[in-house]
């Protein structure tokens, strides 16, 4: 952090290099909209990439009353265990070496097994310190992870046979195309899941992510997994969250750290990408592609300052951005800047970056600090990890 004097205005002036802050109070509206949607339905919630860059084991310990919680990677649901975190986590791509088994059996760790190959290994596996719950992955036309229709059946008879297995495997797909919902696919995947777990009248189903679950296409079955729906986002393109009755989650801010005139004919930063078509005033913000913010994005992106929007301008650098703030300017040093949050959907910022919601997020960098509020009170900061 640091501090300058204006003699514009006479008075300190507290400047900061980018931070985000985490609505707690927003994660918990979000939850109760999921539950409301979802029904009786139990809720798995995805918290993999560093909890779609909201900071993975602070959000985990805020949902103390989540029936479960997802990650990709064996270092993550390790990292919440060291954090403390006792909630039951799904590994959602499952062990890659099966030296890895004993160590998930060890921290209670439901691994989701996707090939034939992680099958064997875990029913091979000797003197575990205790037996796993375990979810089974199924191809229904994906076609990236999951075992074929046909080998469903024997390898669920397997597991719930084997001394390293205990209670019900979940019989798991994911759809290719439910952020459209109308897509022809999503009822040949419907039909090919239906069909697989016909066979396993006992078992315990999942399907639905949250383009799934406000679409309503997987109604009937008993575990939902939300993830960009929990950070107040829409899985739909050309949505935003409010629409959904959700909130924005992450602010992402930095502070106005210059402003000066531009003469019309000068040009900007780097490459001389922006010249001024008139007189006018720039700003520089202090957040940049080092910081995970989009370095291709493109001239006249919206940033959000004291109310009003204003258009990148030129290119993003490491650490800046610059914005033009137009010949009437009315901005101040050490002013915030807000590049997706409340006032400025970052679905709205994707879409003119040309990109998704899901890269802008898990994008934030590590050097971007996290500070988690409840309402409007700063309630601590959390690890970017």
């Amino acid at each position: 952090m640091t501090t300058s004097l204006t003699s514009k205005r006479h008075e300190l002036i507290v400047m900061r290099p980018a931070w985000a802050d985490i609505d707690l109070g927003a994660l918990h509206h979000n939850l109760k909209t999921i539950r409301t949607q979802a029904g009786k339905k139990r809720v798995l919630a995805i918290l993999k990439a560093n909890a779609y860059g909201h900071g993975l084991s602070r959000i985990a310990q805020e949902l103390q009353d989540i029936d479960a919680i997802g990650v990709a990677r064996v270092d993550e649901a390790l990292q919440l265990r060291n954090a403390g975190v006792t909630q039951p986590i799904v590994l959602l791509e499952g062990f890659f070496e099966a030296k890895q088994i004993p160590v998930l059996a060890a921290s209670n760790i439901q691994p989701v097994l996707h090939t034939k190959h992680q099958v064997n290994q875990l029913l091979q596996a000797d003197n575990l310190p205790q037996a796993m719950r375990v979810w089974i992955k199924v191809d229904t036309g994906m076609h990236r992870l999951g075992l074929n229709l046909e080998d469903v059946e024997r390898v669920y008879t397997q597991l719930k046979g084997s001394r390293n297995v205990v209670g019900e495997p979940v019989i798991m797909s994911h759809f290719a195309c439910a952020d459209e919902p109308a897509h022809p696919q999503n009822q040949v995947q419907l039909a090919r899941y239906a069909q697989a777990v016909k066979v396993l009248p006992e078992s315990v189903t999942s399907m639905a992510n949250s383009a799934a679950l406000f679409a309503s296409l997987a109604p009937d079955y008993d575990w939902v997994r939300p993830g960009l729906s929990l950070y107040g986002i829409s899985p739909f393109p050309g949505g935003v969250g409010r629409e959904l009755a959700l909130q924005p989650v992450m602010n992402l801010q930095a502070s106005l750290i210059s402003i000066r005139k531009i003469n019309q004919g000068e040009s900007v930063g780097y490459g001389a990408a922006w010249t001024a078509p008139h007189d006018t005033w720039i700003g520089i913000v202090a957040i940049g592609y080092g910081d995970g913010y989009p370095r291709h994005a493109p001239q006249g992106t919206p940033v959000w300052i004291n109310g009003k929007e204003y258009p990148l301008v030129g290119r993003v650098a490491m650490d800046m951005i610059t914005v033009e703030l137009g010949p009437h300017m009315s901005a101040q040093l050490g002013d915030t800047a807000q590049l997706w949050g409340p006032d400025l959907a970052v679905e709205r910022v994707a879409e003119t970056v040309g990109t998704i919601p899901y890269e802008l997020l898990c994008n934030v960098a590590r050097r971007v600090n996290l500070h988690y509020i409840d309402g409007h009170d700063v309630s601590g900061l959390g690890e970017v990890s």
